[in-house]
């Protein structure tokens, strides 16, 4: 039987259930065009909902503080609850590289700006997303609640299994959004590790085989089968059916690296492009390349240009490449800077300190 829950965990978790089913249906109805934007905003909606309570489960409160103050925040006379984005960094911590958190970061800001567009050349580039997505709220709920509360027996195998008729690379060309967007889903994705891009709890990915009817009645129509439950042979067997299908790609040496200017780009955007006036009373970027080097050396990512031994850096934030001789520079740098920046005392001390000012 299930436990006995507060009425607060109850509330969040009745809200959380509703809003993954709601996610599902609106996916699967066939006359549905924003089919992607209308799962993840519902879906936004059911994991926000489950930290909450779980929060609360936990006593808890997921309430943002008056600055300086142990009082509650409110809003239009009630508690301004954590947003997801802090609901994820309370519930994960440290955990910054596990799959399923990096899964939902990324519909953080894809769903910012698919809100308000109708793209729906988008849903084959991002179901496998999508599908995690669900996957992994419905694990998150038998881990925190138990069996009892998961959704997975209202669920059933989607129809819509054809594609759309158009690409997201071929919408491109016709709709200026869709060329944010896809830019968007690229860099994220080329930010993130091996094992993050492999993980099914990150991207749940199937090969439907279509075979002739089994003699037995009592086998279902659609089975799913775990990889690592399979043996080396079938391994091999179903390798070699998705080579002939997969298109062969190219190795790239450091994808996952960015330049500095590219580094400057994301952490002034995720800084809502704040300006400061420093000298000749002339407004600035608040986060530039003269604030990225700041940053580099109080933090001492890597060593300075002069060094004879360049490959000496925090190889979590910064890698040296010897055949350009470039520094590139991580995600997880990215999400540092963005933090850290957050802080008017961490980013006053860059030009206050004396190892920064030359």
């Amino acid at each position: 039987m299930p436990r006995r829950l507060s009425y607060n965990v109850k509330q969040c978790l009745e809200k959380s259930r509703d809003s993954a089913l709601l996610s599902v249906e609106t996916y699967n109805k066939p006359a549905i065009k924003f089919r992607s934007g209308g799962y993840i905003v519902l879906m936004i909606i059911a994991w926000t909902s489950l930290f909450h309570a779980i929060f609360f489960k936990q006593k808890v409160k997921p309430f943002y503080r008056e600055k300086g103050k142990k009082k509650f925040e409110k809003k239009d006379d009630d508690y301004h609850y954590w947003e997801l984005k802090t609901c994820i960094k309370e519930y994960f911590k440290d955990d910054t590289q596990n799959p399923i958190r990096r899964n939902l970061e990324f519909f953080i800001p894809l769903r910012n700006k698919i809100e308000h567009r109708s793209i729906p050349e988008i849903d084959p580039d991002l179901f496998a997303e999508c599908q995690a997505l669900l996957l992994n709220y419905d694990k998150t709920l038998e881990k925190e609640f138990g069996i009892d509360y998961c959704i997975r027996e209202s669920l059933s195998f989607s129809l819509q299994l054809f594609p759309s008729s158009r690409s997201l690379a071929e919408a491109v060309k016709f709709n200026p959004d869709a060329k944010k967007i896809r830019e968007f889903i690229n860099k994220y994705r080329s930010a993130l590790s091996t094992d993050i891009l492999e993980s099914g709890q990150y991207s749940f990915k199937a090969f439907l085989i279509q075979v002739v009817n089994h003699k037995s009645t009592d086998t279902l129509p659609i089975q799913f089968v775990r990889y690592d439950n399979l043996t080396d042979e079938e391994k091999r067997n179903l390798n070699r059916m998705v080579a002939m299908v997969k298109f062969q790609e190219k190795p790239v040496v450091h994808n996952n690296l960015m330049l500095p200017a590219d580094v400057v780009k994301q952490v002034q955007s995720a800084l809502n492009d704040q300006k400061i006036i420093r000298k000749n009373n002339k407004p600035k970027d608040k986060f530039n390349q003269d604030t990225h080097t700041r940053c580099w050396k109080k933090y001492q990512v890597r060593p300075n240009a002069k060094d004879k031994s360049p490959h000496n850096t925090n190889s979590k934030y910064c890698i040296y490449d010897k055949l350009t001789s470039q520094y590139g520079y991580t995600q997880e740098w990215v999400n540092f800077l963005i933090e850290k920046m957050q802080d008017e005392e961490e980013y006053n001390s860059l030009y206050n300190s004396k190892i920064n000012n030359p």
